[in-house]
């Protein structure tokens, strides 16, 4: 059996991680090594699993990697993408695919001219009852969808993600490309204007930490998304994602995070919530690795993150101007 051989570039985002954890329970898979300028980042991972490091991320891509997944900070995804293009390698790329319209479309337009898959890293498709509220849409279960209500909020995380030079922006960026995505997704029609407000409102930094994102449809759906960093540290779970279509016929409401046992332990001091369900993540590797075997276009494209992340910069530009925004 021919394994697939991977590499890892950076592991500045949390999700590498777990898509690491996902690859090594692989047996078509050889990790070929993991790339970071920051040692310290990866050492964990290179001991636990015995794992070639590389300083420099190019020194990796020279070699017989065929494809490599980057979870470096937000402004680097353009210039690894299009060095891994270069090299003849498929990607995997984090989210949000870029931090500018420009970037994004080099980094799509480097990977056709390399004639190498760029797939774009939102597991949250991959979640069982997302996919069967678009079922449930697509059949007209709630006759037609006229709203959207929707939340990603996080807690904040520090470090990288409050400098806008690396993030390309705060809480909003972090959290509403994820939302859109799904939306676009889900309704197969292009947004066509954003509204938004945002402010620092919760941890008094330079960057927005809270954020309302409303946006129009060319199908006429109505989207309004609360993308914040307001998880704080005692929340029982770090993050939240739920999402209520509204149609002439019926509601459909889910909250991905309601798969959790509860606990209430005297040694956190606090009540946590431990997550039972599907892990997205995996199965966002495996539809990866199978379309790389079967040498079949990736589910998510380079094209979908750019379309979820113009959502976001124009929502910026909407604050900017405190006007609506059409795309």
């Amino acid at each position: 059996m021919h394994k697939r051989k991977i590499g890892m570039i950076s592991f500045a985002h949390l999700h590498a991680v777990s898509y690491l954890e996902a690859l090594v329970r692989r047996d078509d898979v050889e990790l070929v090594g993991i790339a970071d300028e920051n040692r310290e980042r990866v050492e964990p991972f290179i001991r636990k699993y015995q794992l070639p490091y590389y300083a420099d991320y190019r020194e990796l891509l020279a070699g017989d990697v065929e494809a490599v997944i980057i979870s470096s900070e937000n402004a680097n995804h353009a210039e690894m993408t299009i060095e891994a293009a270069k090299h003849k390698k498929h990607v995997l790329c984090e989210k949000p695919l870029g931090v500018s319209r420009e970037q994004m479309r080099q980094m799509i337009e480097a990977c056709q001219a390399g004639g190498v898959q760029l797939m774009t890293s939102f597991p949250n498709r991959y979640i069982p009852m997302i996919v069967e509220a678009k079922r449930a849409i697509e059949r007209g279960e709630i006759g037609e969808v006229i709203a959207v209500k929707a939340t990603n909020k996080g807690e904040m995380i520090g470090g990288w993600f409050n400098d806008r030079s690396l993030s390309g922006g705060g809480s909003l960026m972090d959290h509403t490309v994820h939302v859109m995505d799904l939306l676009n997704w889900i309704f197969q029609s292009q947004a066509v204007e954003v509204y938004a407000q945002a402010d620092s409102l919760f941890h008094g930094i330079d960057m927005d930490d809270a954020a309302m994102v409303h946006v129009k449809f060319a199908n006429g759906v109505i989207a309004a998304l609360d993308a914040s960093w307001s998880r704080k540290h005692a929340a029982p779970y770090k993050r939240d994602l739920t999402m209520t279509f509204i149609g002439t016929e019926g509601v459909i409401s889910m909250d991905y995070f309601a798969q959790v046992n509860e606990i209430y332990s005297e040694t956190t001091g606090h009540a946590e919530w431990s997550y039972w369900g599907d892990n997205k993540d995996e199965m966002l590797i495996d539809d990866w690795i199978q379309c790389l075997k079967e040498d079949r276009p990736v589910s998510i494209t380079g094209e979908d993150g750019y379309n979820s992340t113009v959502i976001a910069l124009a929502a910026y530009e909407s604050i900017r101007l405190n006007k609506p925004v059409r795309l």
